[in-house]
């Protein structure tokens, strides 16, 4: 059997398996205080060419998500985020768990204009009633989107753009940043990327490692007393080491990075052998997800040989699935799957 369901469905990259055994004897304190958390924040800041950026590991994207979301907002605010946003459809709730609602917006293609926000805050902040409604005081918009596709350099200055007009944070989930900046179609680096948000992380769990995000705050103004936050929503690691030496690996000789374009080139070839076969696309991604349409005789027949996602069942019968490449993914098993396409 062939496997396309996620990018997290194998272990972690041989290399951090290497480092944690090697490292696995070396006592140091815990609560990512250790040195291995040290030296990953340093290549970090340098990956992100901000000396002074404030560096945080955390175990999983819903953990960064919430916890993120719940430091930065007053009581009275709220996260806006498309309305396909993760934080909107698959993280059952855990933003608005913490107290704060997320406010669903239109978008297209996965992604969130800058005049959608616009032309709701303008709304807002036209509504006499607004004291009896929830604030607007963050975007939330992740790099690749839900659907595989990317901001523009463009589309992200311009969402900066509105955020300060109306003193909204900007914070990119970056669960597949490492995909979305090796994309042949990304027009922007990770320095850029730090200039035109508040707030990201960088993903390592759907990035080759076992577990952990690293969040960035490119300005150097991470809450104040962040652990403190984090341990009372359950999201510390006694163990921190294990975040910081995956990190320390996947930030030295650009494995990251590396590892990133391995998955993005076998996803062109996917995609081209579903463009060249006749298969539509339900979303035209230029990233590790690729989402073709199926009938259903071609869904029962691929399922014989690989594992994938339903994604979106469609009026006429057919299917939107999804195929997911990773930093782990073969060539030879993506030529074996384009043999029965």
């Amino acid at each position: 059997m062939l496997y396309y369901l996620s990018d997290y469905t194998e272990g972690a990259h041989p290399r951090i398996l290497e480092r944690l055994q090697e490292s696995n004897l070396v006592s140091q304190p815990g609560y990512g205080e250790d040195c291995f958390c040290a030296a990953a924040r340093e290549k970090i800041r340098a990956a992100c060419r901000k000396p002074a950026a404030d560096v945080y590991f955390l175990v999983g994207g819903t953990q960064c998500n919430a916890v993120t979301i719940a430091s930065l907002l007053q009581r009275w605010e709220a996260v806006i985020a498309a309305d396909t946003g993760h934080i909107n459809v698959h993280e059952a709730g855990a933003v608005e768990f913490t107290g704060h609602k997320v406010i669903a917006l239109p978008q297209q293609g996965g992604k969130l204009a800058a005049e959608t926000v616009r032309d709701y805050c303008a709304g807002f902040y036209a509504n006499e009633t607004r004291d009896h409604m929830p604030f607007p005081g963050m975007v939330y918009v992740s790099q690749p989107t839900e659907l595989g596709t990317l901001y523009s350099k463009a589309e992200l200055e311009a969402l900066h753009a509105v955020c300060g007009e109306y003193g909204l944070r900007l914070f990119v989930d970056g669960a597949r940043l490492g995909y979305g900046l090796m994309s042949p179609d990304c027009d922007m680096t990770l320095p850029e990327l730090c200039e035109l948000c508040d707030v990201f992380y960088i993903g390592g769990t759907k990035v080759g490692a076992l577990c952990g995000e690293a969040l960035v705050f490119p300005k150097g103004d991470m809450p104040k007393h962040m652990a403190t936050l984090v341990k009372q929503q359950g999201a510390m690691l006694a163990k921190g080491r294990l975040l910081g030496v995956q990190f320390d690996t996947l930030f030295t000789d650009d494995l990251y990075f590396k590892i990133s374009r391995h998955a993005i080139e076998l996803a062109m070839k996917l995609k081209a052998a579903f463009v060249e076969k006749g298969y539509p696309l339900f979303a035209d991604s230029p990233t590790n997800q690729q989402f073709p349409i199926l009938t259903k005789a071609q869904e029962e027949k691929l399922r014989q040989y690989a594992a994938f996602e339903t994604w979106e069942p469609l009026p006429d019968g057919r299917k939107a699935v999804r195929f997911v490449t990773s930093w782990a993914t073969r060539e030879e098993d993506v030529d074996a799957l384009i043999a029965v396409l």
